[in-house]
């Protein structure tokens, strides 16, 4: 390749062109255009676009001549390995690490270097936790083990990570304001309306202390947990975080997190959405409309089983329903509605209501009216959903039934045990010898009533439509809980002090935005049951003075990588030069 030009009028544009043979015939084939002199002194801050264009055109050539060199690699049967000496190593995390460096996070970790004085490398080991804990789930020490299976080694020890921890605690505020304002300049985040939920974590220890206290465990583990609650935007992408005491209620979390971000984020216009077990009266004046507090309002899920009768009755009448997006005015009665042709319709409707709820406040409580439109749905696909799902749960309960399982009175919400009834006494009134259980079909025939049926409450008087999209996704901010629990295994936490807990926590949150970049930087075509194997499975076989030997399976998804993030490892052999090139890219 050579460095070739067209002068104009006004400016020269740059090229790398090549010769090649065509027919018979030597033709100028362009390579790349660099664009005008004056496109690349202003987008590479040069002076000399000439300079900079051979520059690139010399880069290129010897990246060319990488691409083409050939390696033999002399191995003898005869030859003993080298004692101790690792030859394998993980490529997958550069993935990782781009958007790690995109999110600006090494920035944030310089910044607050600055205000502490220690002799490690924050970024590194925030980076490597992060890394691991996506790729290699485990206790810090066996992080700090696994970090040294990727290409580029760790420059810290043990010790350092847990000193680490206490600072990244002191820093969480920072953490997450900062890192919501850099992933807002990449992208604009879509906070028209965010998402809150809690879960809870549990620890290996039997004794409470500080936020890890007994209260009403997800997992129905009888061991202390530690409460979290999780701002999430449209996008399925965590917006902030909070832990708070296991023994605390969700309802009273939210409204402090609200603040923080309100303060600290520089966001006043959001609309909360939420399930019925946070949508507190508190919470919901909190988020009403509000000229000088800023423009916020709720949707919140609504159980039409704990509406006043008559609403229930409004809810569930066969007439009166609107179908989505009939502008007709006609209106439809759901006993006429075909099971095969209206399968994937929607019906609503809506009305304004009125409750009376307690408002916690500095002051202390007080009773308000809450004025809210309750919106209701029906969906044919919904209620054969809800029916499948009871038809899987009663035949379980059969099962237990059949056992003679002992437990069979311990009944929770959507436990197939609530199905079960037992009877204790005689047909006379006196007590049994063996008592009997037995489906009541009763309770089957009582939740039957509400298959197909959901509905919300709000404040906003947008269109249905509008507000019941935004409530769908709400499902995101529980994948965003599994991905947690499950696949980064943030349960059970082993640690014991209170600020390296939180710092736990923060590595969590961080790898969660990280992999939830990484989905999208993939267009959302793959799954993370096929994600993170195959970048943990992105091993190489180092072969001194040489390169790297990939020893994984090329796929479409390693190509997906490749071609989302710039640079290729599917080669039968990446010299050191280029590995450790594509190392650099990918901290830019």
């Amino acid at each position: 390749m050579r460095l070739g030009w067209t002068t104009g009028k006004y400016s020269t544009t740059y090229r790398a062109v090549k010769t090649v043979r065509i027919n018979g015939k030597n033709k100028t084939q362009i390579v790349k255009s660099f664009g005008s002199e004056k496109h690349i002194c202003e987008t590479y801050g040069v002076t000399d676009a000439k300079a900079w264009a051979k520059e690139q055109v010399r880069l290129m050539n010897e990246a060319e001549k990488e691409d083409s060199a050939k390696f033999n690699i002399e191995l003898g049967a005869g030859t003993d390995l080298v004692m101790n000496e690792q030859r394998r190593f993980n490529g997958g995390y550069l993935f990782l690490q781009d958007i790690y460096y995109e999110l600006g996070l090494h920035k944030i970790c310089r910044a607050i270097s600055k205000r502490h004085l220690f002799e490690y490398d924050l970024n590194d080991i925030l980076s490597r936790l992060i890394y691991t804990r996506i790729l290699y789930p485990s206790s810090k020490r066996s992080s700090f083990e696994e970090a040294k299976r990727f290409i580029e080694q760790p420059s810290f020890e043990l010790h350092d990570i847990y000193r680490a921890l206490s600072v990244i605690a002191q820093e969480s505020d920072y953490i997450q304001s900062r890192l919501f304002k850099n992933s807002s300049a990449i992208q604009k985040r879509k906070t028209q309306v965010i998402y809150y939920d809690c879960t809870n974590f549990y620890f290996e220890i039997d004794a409470a202390e500080d936020d890890k206290q007994f209260g009403k465990s997800k997992e129905n583990r009888p061991l202390p947990i530690v409460g979290l609650g999780l701002f999430m935007d449209m996008d399925g992408i965590p917006i902030s975080f909070s832990i708070y005491p296991g023994n605390r209620n969700e309802q009273v979390t939210m409204i402090p997190l609200e603040e923080k971000m309100l303060s600290d984020f520089e966001l006043s216009k959001f609309i909360v959405c939420t399930d019925a077990g946070l949508s507190s009266a508190t919470n919901r004046v909190f988020n009403t409309y509000d000229e000088a507090d800023g423009l916020r309002g709720y949707i919140t899920t609504q159980p039409i089983k704990t509406l006043k009768e008559f609403l229930q009755q409004w809810c569930m009448a066969e007439d009166g329903w609107i179908l989505d997006g009939d502008t007709s005015g006609k209106k439809y009665v759901l006993s006429e509605l075909d099971d095969e042709q209206d399968k994937d319709k929607i019906f609503y409707k809506t009305r304004w209501i009125k409750e009376e709820g307690t408002v916690h406040t500095e002051k202390g409580d007080r009773k308000q009216i809450i004025e809210q439109k309750l919106i209701v749905s029906y969906s044919i696909k919904y209620r054969n959903y809800m029916r499948r799902i009871r038809e899987g749960q009663i035949e379980r309960a059969q099962k237990l039934v059949e056992s003679g399982e002992k437990t069979i009175n311990r009944k929770k919400q959507n436990d197939p045990r609530r199905f079960i009834k037992t009877n204790h006494a005689t047909k006379e009134g006196e007590v049994a010898e063996q008592a009997v259980s037995y489906i009541d079909q009763s309770i089957i025939d009582e939740e039957a009533k509400y298959d197909g049926f959901y509905a919300v409450c709000t404040n906003l008087d947008d269109s249905i439509s509008s507000i019941v999209n935004a409530n769908k996704h709400r499902w995101e901010i529980e994948e965003c809980f599994r991905i947690m629990k499950t696949d980064f295994e943030a349960r059970p936490v082993y640690l014991n002090r209170q600020d390296r807990i939180l710092a736990h926590f923060i590595t969590c949150f961080i790898a969660l935005i990280v992999y939830r970049y990484l989905e999208r930087k993939l267009d959302h075509q793959y799954t993370i049951e096929q994600i993170l194997p195959t970048l943990q499975e992105m091993d190489f076989m180092k072969y001194d003075g040489i390169g790297y030997q990939p020893v994984y399976t090329r796929t479409e998804l390693t190509d997906a990588l490749h071609d989302a993030f710039g640079f290729c490892t599917s080669k039968q052999i990446v010299p050191i030069a280029k590995m450790k090139n594509f190392c650099s890219k990918t901290k830019k």
